[in-house]
């Protein structure tokens, strides 16, 4: 009963217990729903997001078009977003609650797979193209908008023709797996300078690390 009275609470409030908008960051994990789904290629924001959760302490709760965890760093409210609206509507998830929280553009990162990057390379860009990937191609649609800033992680492309779907919704191998704590820390570390340090000073400390 606590918890549908707080849910009920909460759909007409501010998660963000913040006044000054450039004190609010919205992180986006995009991925798919589902336990298919889980750990995949494709869901690496999702999976970024489980290890900044275990880092900074906060859980997920289901909540409009998506779930939703909150931390604090430094006076600085982070609210992080993983979509359940599916990849390729992402976009409204992040719309929502960009409105919702009145979150700065320049406050918003996204995190994404990119197969034009060899495995766990980090990339991070304050605009761009879609680079063909649905998710961002969604997200640009609702934004009306290439500037906005993102953070790609490697998933390499190790696939022959006609494959790629099936190689992003498949699972890392062993090789990747055994790497994939210490790139998972790293992108972390990521989150957290973008929040502190700006998104000129991120880029310049990760950017190919």
């Amino acid at each position: 009963m606590r918890k549908l009275l707080k849910s009920l609470f909460r759909k007409n409030h501010d998660y963000l217990n913040e006044e000054d908008p450039m004190k609010k960051f919205l992180i986006v994990g995009l991925g798919n729903i589902g336990d298919e789904y889980k750990e995949t290629r494709h869901n690496i924001g999702f999976t970024i997001l489980d290890a900044l959760a275990a880092k900074e302490g906060f859980t997920f709760e289901t909540a409009k078009l998506g779930a939703i965890g909150m931390f604090k760093a430094k006076g600085r409210s982070v609210l992080c977003l993983k979509p359940s609206t599916y990849m390729n509507r992402s976009g409204k998830a992040l719309k929502y609650w960009m409105d919702k929280e009145n979150i700065p553009l320049e406050n918003i990162l996204v995190i994404t797979d990119d197969i034009n990057l060899a495995f766990g390379t980090i990339r991070i860009k304050t605009k761009g193209s879609d680079g063909g990937h649905n998710g961002l191609k969604d997200i640009q649609l609702f934004l009306q908008s290439t500037a906005y800033n993102r953070f790609r992680f490697g998933v390499g492309s190790d696939f022959g023709k006609g494959r790629q779907v099936a190689y992003v919704l498949g699972k890392f191998n062993e090789e990747e797996n055994a790497k994939m704590d210490e790139r998972l820390k790293k992108s972390t570390e990521v989150v957290t300078s973008f929040v502190l340090a700006g998104i000129a000073r991120t880029m310049n400390q990760f950017n190919n690390s």
